[in-house]
């Protein structure tokens, strides 16, 4: 995917129409549009052919982690939409990566297009050194980002999700291609939530951010177009 416009608008809604009258709404001012676990398990596949059908660019945000076999096979699936980008959990270890990995290329190859940007997900933005140290990681976040981030590498992933904070540090350790997908992204405006490692959209281009994953400040604006176009401007 050419890098245009970096914004992907996560359509973080209840229902098809919902997600479909956002789409329309701001599609002049995004470069892809989100689809993550909400939508696609109200909506189905369906979703994501629609928003294909009007020739939008589509995340499709869904976190695949499972043994190898498994997620290859959804990979495969999730590729017969035809969607941009696809993300795994990084955490399913090399040999499931390297199936995700082969599986995309391989159907996308028999299907005639290009394979999807497979994105490997480090650790998530709503967690913390506490969150780690609960499930049983002794690494602070930063180590455990840079390990899984560089096992992604090694195992043919093209891409990474990550938290803004950390893209400075993997811009210095991994190869110059490999894409940066960065959600977290907040203006200042909004009211504290679960995000607990962000930056402004300009801060995160600025440290080496390939795409900027924006959901709630655009989708819970008063004026999601103007929004997002404000955004769009302050990268300029």
């Amino acid at each position: 995917m050419a890098v245009k416009n970096p914004i992907i608008a996560a359509l973080d809604v209840p229902t098809a129409e919902a997600a479909l009258k956002l789409a329309q709404q701001i599609a002049p001012a995004v470069g892809a549009f989100k689809i993550g676990g909400e939508l696609f398990t109200a909506a189905g596949p369906d979703i994501v052919k629609k928003i294909r059908a009007t020739g939008a660019s589509v995340f499709l945000d869904l976190k695949f982690h499972d043994i190898p076999n498994t997620v290859a096979k959804a990979i495969a699936s999730a590729t017969q939409l035809e969607v941009q980008m696809l993300t795994i959990h990084t955490s399913g270890g090399g040999e499931m990566m390297r199936a995700a990995e082969e599986s995309a290329q391989a159907t996308a190859k028999q299907l005639g297009w290009p394979a999807p940007l497979l994105l490997g997900v480090t650790v998530l933005t709503s967690s913390n050194h506490e969150t780690l140290a609960e499930i049983g990681c002794g690494a602070d976040t930063e180590k455990q980002v840079s390990r899984l981030a560089q096992l992604a590498v090694k195992s043919g992933l093209r891409g990474l999700v990550c938290s803004p904070l950390e893209i400075i540090a993997l811009r210095k350790i991994l190869p110059a291609h490999i894409q940066l997908v960065t959600p977290g992204i907040r203006t200042g405006a909004e009211k504290a939530d679960d995000q607990k490692r962000t930056l402004t959209p300009r801060e995160a281009i600025q440290a080496g951010a390939s795409w900027l994953v924006i959901g709630r400040p655009i989708y819970a604006a008063e004026n999601p177009r103007a929004a997002a176009e404000k955004i769009l401007e302050s990268l300029n």
